[in-house]
């Protein structure tokens, strides 16, 4: 059995039921007792939690900018992020073959983990609890929060870094698409003339593929400006 008092430290709560932890870590390659139902529950208590604090926090911003607030918060990249805070990679249980390919790194995995964390503290401990562990996991980010650039995605900044240089738009293709239907991965190139040579990214959906590409396109574009 793993030692969980790091883990525990990090999340800032401590499991009275051990084998329930264990199944928020198990991902659905290490068996059927996988943590897939905490994910789906984790979900959405994360979104009612992240959409009461955003109401409070900001009493009059609009519905719209609400919702892209919350998104940034509550997407895939952003739940990697505090997973590897967490440390989360060196607890996750994969199979043999997500093992070997590097499945505790990979994001999409990593923020399946937070999900089912806290859908496995609402099981145990109920809503109150659930939601001090995500309000104080969720703090920081929330407090950095505001309206406008930061809170437009990717593929909108980099559509407007290029306009605002009258350059062309970004052209996005598919360069792979592999897996099984459930667990599918896209890989997408990014071209822009201010940077000919394609930039690639992998992601669970060829949306988030796209929005990873961006992102490098767009981290390469300003380093250079």
């Amino acid at each position: 059995m793993s030692d969980y008092r790091k883990l525990s430290n990090h999340l800032g709560y401590v499991f009275q039921d051990t084998a329930l932890l264990e199944r928020a870590l198990r991902h659905r390659s290490a068996g059927k007792d996988n943590n897939e139902r905490l994910e789906f529950l984790g979900d959405a208590v994360l979104s009612l939690v992240i959409a009461e604090a955003l109401s409070q926090h900001f009493p009059s911003a609009p519905e719209g900018e609400l919702s892209r607030m919350r998104a940034s918060l509550v997407k895939g990249a952003t739940l990697a992020k505090v997973a590897r805070e967490f440390e989360l990679g060196d607890y996750v249980l994969l199979g043999g073959g997500e093992l070997k390919s590097g499945g505790h790194r990979r994001d999409s995995i990593l923020a399946d983990v937070v999900e089912a964390l806290i859908g496995a503290i609402y099981t145990e401990a109920g809503f109150a609890t659930a939601r001090d562990c995500v309000q104080r996991w969720f703090k920081a980010r929330m407090e950095s929060l505001s309206s406008g650039e930061a809170l437009k995605d990717a593929k909108t900044r980099l559509q407007e870094f290029l306009q605002a240089r009258a350059e062309a738009l970004p052209d996005y293709s598919l360069v792979e698409q592999s897996g099984l239907a459930h667990e599918q991965q896209f890989e997408v190139s990014c071209r822009t003339a201010l940077h000919p040579e394609p930039v690639q990214a992998r992601a669970g959906s060829r949306k988030k593929a796209e929005q990873a590409a961006a992102q490098a396109m767009l981290d390469i574009l300003q380093s250079k400006s």
